[in-house]
Parts: C-alpha cells; sequence; structure tokens
C-alpha cells in the first residue's frame, strides 16, 4: 500500500508551492514521488489543434498519448474517482503520494494556514489534520511546522507517513 499525505488549506494558501518543495526535498533524500491534484472546477490540460485534442473532439473516449519517457490519458470519467480508486489504476513503483486538495478524505492530512481566520477553513475537517505548517505560529492541538523549514516537513512526513526514523 502506497502512503498518501494530502495538503490541504484554502485557494492561494500555497499548496502547490509547498508540494513542489516538498518533491524536491524527498527526490534528494531518493524517494520516488506520485501527485494526485484534485481539481474542483474541472481542467484542461490537451491543447486545441494538438493530434490527441483533435482525437477528443472526434469522439474518442479514451486518448492515450505516450513517448519513450512519458505517458499521458485522457479519458471520459462517469463519476470523480476517488484517491483510492486513482492509486489503485495510475499509481505504481513510487514511495509516497502527495496529493493536493481531498481535505474531507480519509487520508493523513498536513493543513496549511497564512492568513489570520485560515483555521476556520479547517474548523469542520480536523478529523486526519496531523500537522499544519504556517509562516506564523498557530495553536490547534497539533504540530505546526515552519512553512518555510521543508527539511522539518520533510522529516515529520518520513517519521510519520513513512514510518521512517
Amino acid at each position: 500500500m502506497i502512503p498518501m499525505v494530502c495538503i490541504v488549506g484554502r485557494s492561494n494558501s500555497g499548496k502547490t508551492t509547498l508540494i513542489e518543495q516538498l518533491i524536491l526535498e524527498f527526490k534528494r533524500r531518493g524517494h520516488r514521488i506520485a501527485t494526485i491534484k484534485h481539481a474542483g472546477h474541472g481542467f484542461q490540460w490537451d491543447r486545441e489543434g494538438k493530434d490527441s485534442w483533435r482525437h477528443r473532439m472526434a469522439g474518442a473516449s479514451t486518448v492515450i498519448i505516450v513517448s519513450s519517457t512519458d505517458l499521458g490519458i485522457i479519458t471520459d470519467l462517469k463519476k470523480e474517482l476517488s484517491p483510492d480508486e486513482l492509486k489503485e489504476r495510475y499509481i505504481r513503483d513510487v514511495d509516497i503520494i502527495l496529493a493536493e486538495g481531498y481535505k474531507y478524505s480519509n487520508y493523513p492530512k498536513i493543513g496549511i494556514i497564512r492568513l489570520e481566520g485560515d483555521e476556520e477553513f479547517f474548523a469542520d475537517q480536523k478529523e486526519g489534520l496531523m500537522a499544519i505548517v504556517s509562516n506564523r505560529t498557530v495553536n490547534m492541538g497539533i504540530p505546526c511546522l515552519r512553512l518555510d523549514d521543508i527539511g522539518a516537513i520533510s522529516d515529520f512526513i518520513e517519521k510519520e507517513i513513512l514510518k521512517k526514523d
């Protein structure tokens, strides 16, 4: 079972930046990482005019783009896939999954608090919230790590999620 931790917080709180920094640090430490980005309002990464876009516009339900180094799949969904379904179907050969979003999932979560009042974002879902990262001291009864201390955040994730001492 591949361990997963969700990075959660308000929009524009720095989730993507934190995940980028964690990826770099975990890669430096020798870990293989997968990420899942929850896009609550949909997304499009295929560009108009490209062959794969043309295949989709012609009616293909699934389009696979492959090269010697990359694989991409665009497929129709009948419903949004859960983190468990995504892990089962698509993620292999990694040490950890860093997910952006999924604040209501059952996976362990690290919350980002940047602004006064951001604590309210977590009021209805403290279950599974294992730490806060912030640019200030926040007392929510769980560890609060400095947002700019990627080493300490990575150490925490290794100890608590990867179970490394």
